[in-house]
């Protein structure tokens, strides 16, 4: 299982080439994972100076989703269009619920704005890729303000030059008028994933990295997140280094349906193990022996991928975890690969923990050989809905 798309395929064999390598976190999990020493998790701490600050889960209230219009030919080449219509086919689908804007480089608006019908708004604002949850701010509420932070994206540790989508922060918010914080340390918004009540669920291997944070150990860059978006509590993953683009973002590998209760990505049976799979074997670990922020343990159910034999997509690095979903206003996204009882079982578990939503299932075939997925394309921007 990879975690990016053909711009971060390319660049990974790049980076394999350079010498590259695999390595789980070393102090993420207890000797008993077999992945290496140290502690699962650091006490809750409630941040003095970010008292009123929050950071929401993405089952709050949403004013609108942010996505990109894909731009780069020299990543995408003759599936560009392809691409092109699985982002439509979901801002269509996400502006059945709520408001939807794409941002789109100025000479790509018309196209974009045919694609994806009347009821997306497409905006002049230059990007590279399709990565929104990457590239827009990380969105917190202080004292009853809306504030976006920006981890002040770098291509995923320099892995690809992304010139435009380095400013998409900064420029977004200038347009919207929601004022800007720089956050002190470099990341992803794929790299976070919170219950909204104080807990963060994060991959060592995306944020304690010299690739993004050079010198910073994971006990200043703890300090640094809890005082940033306002959490109390950290959770840590080892996840997986040098195998995907991200170095392995959270959100294809676990997430949040209600505080204290997961969904953990797993492998098809028939799929042999691999780094993918110990990864999540290793999250399975940490999460059975650790606490949220409000001292409840996790509920860990399992979200099972497709045969892969089954699916309609194809690539070697085609993500085929349904973990990447989206939760916006009364409704839920998820993809659709082509496994008729994993695609049905997939929805069947996301309908029962969000039984007063639509749980909706897209064809993503393109995103997904690119090695991401609908939540990697969409960036919610919490608040009262938009009129």
């Amino acid at each position: 299982m990879s975690l990016l798309p053909f711009s971060r395929r390319t660049a990974l064999r790049a980076l394999a080439g350079a010498g590259g390598v695999l390595a789980f976190g070393t102090t993420a999990c207890g000797p008993e994972d077999g992945v290496g020493g140290g502690t699962t998790t650091a006490p809750a701490r409630t941040p003095a100076a970010r008292a009123e600050r929050r950071f929401g889960a993405e089952w709050d209230s949403h004013t609108r989703t942010f996505m990109s219009w894909p731009a780069l030919a020299s990543v995408w080449e003759d599936d560009l269009p392809y691409v092109r219509q699985d982002i439509a086919r979901i801002a269509r689908a996400v502006g059945e619920y709520e408001a939807v804007v794409m941002m789109a480089r100025p000479d790509q608006v018309k196209a974009a704005q045919r694609a994806c019908g009347s009821q997306v708004e497409v905006i002049p604002l230059a990007v590279d890729d399709l990565w929104a949850r990457d590239t827009v701010p990380v969105f917190v509420e202080d004292g009853g303000e809306l504030v976006g932070v920006d981890f002040r994206f770098n291509g995923w540790g320099g892995k690809q030059e992304h010139t435009n989508d380095a400013e998409v922060g900064r420029r977004l918010l200038a347009r919207y008028d929601i004022p800007r914080e720089e956050a002190p340390l470099v990341a992803e918004g794929g790299s976070f994933e919170t219950d909204g009540e104080g807990t963060l669920l994060v991959t060592e291997s995306s944020i304690v990295n010299d690739n993004r944070n050079p010198g910073k150990s994971r006990d200043e860059i703890e300090d640094e997140l809890i005082e940033t978006l306002g959490v109390e509590k950290v959770v840590w993953l080892a996840g997986v280094r040098g195998q995907d683009i991200t170095d392995a973002h959270v959100d294809s590998l676990v997430r949040f349906v209600a505080p204290g209760v997961v969904l953990l990505d797993q492998a098809h049976p028939d799929t042999p193990p691999d780094s993918w799979s110990r990864s999540a074997d290793q999250a399975r670990s940490v999460l059975s022996r650790a606490t949220d922020a409000r001292g409840r343990r996790f509920e860990i159910i399992d979200l099972p991928q497709p045969d892969l034999e089954r699916i309609s997509g194809e690539g070697d690095d085609f993500v085929s975890t349904y973990a990447n979903f989206y939760v916006a206003n009364d409704s839920v996204f998820l993809p659709k690969f082509g496994d008729r009882k994993a695609d049905a079982r997939a929805k069947a578990v996301l309908q029962e923990h969000f039984p007063d939503r639509d749980v909706v299932q897209l064809n993503i075939d393109t995103i997904a050989s690119g090695g991401g997925g609908i939540h990697c394309a969409t960036h919610d921007q919490p608040g009262e809905p938009a009129a």
